[in-house]
């Protein structure tokens, strides 16, 4: 809650609001609409009307509050993997499939995984939700975790359309470049 909180009065029309008391639901629809029309993207989400605290303005009306997530992948759910990949893709002439191959060299799973779980697969987690894949393959030498494999299979332009955004995201955010072979 803290954190919808300071997104929702980190807009410059709600700054001016700060001398006010105020609780989360007392803001107005207007300033969550402002600050939603901002650069920032995330994804909408509503929130009902507490009832514990008296409001001066209409509070029949809810708002969406813009949340970002950051674009990450997990092995282990609830743990970011720290390694950045090396990432290959295939698609098909005609453009209804395609394959990304996901290798990390000592991944940071393997660090944690002792501690945290066991490896329950392949998860790429943005603002547009999770891709998922259970095709993953650890590579060993010399009986010690050296890295991992992950395959994504996009069976549709529009499974290939959503990878693109998130690897898109994620590039972005680890710093990786495209280089067409």
């Amino acid at each position: 809650m803290a954190t919808l909180h300071s997104l929702a009065f980190a807009s410059a029309v709600s700054h001016t609001l700060l001398n006010q008391p105020r609780s989360l639901s007392v803001i107005p629809s207007w300033i969550v609409h402002r600050s939603a029309n901002s650069l920032f993207n995330g994804q909408s989400l509503q929130l009902a009307h507490s009832r514990l605290s008296p409001t001066r303005w209409n509070s029949r009306k809810c708002g969406p509050i813009t949340m970002m997530v950051k674009p990450t992948i997990q092995f282990i759910q609830g743990t970011d993997e720290q390694t950045i990949p090396d990432v290959r893709l295939t698609k098909s002439r005609d453009g209804t499939n395609g394959v990304a191959v996901f290798r990390f060299e000592q991944p940071s799973v393997f660090d944690s995984s002792g501690e945290v779980g066991d490896i329950t697969g392949f998860y790429m987690i943005d603002e547009e939700g999770v891709l998922q894949s259970v095709d993953v393959n650890a590579k060993f030498v010399n009986g010690k975790p050296a890295g991992i494999e992950a395959k994504y299979i996009m069976r549709s332009p529009r499974e290939w359309d959503r990878f693109m955004r998130f690897m898109e995201r994620y590039s972005n955010e680890n710093g990786l470049q495209f280089i067409k072979k």
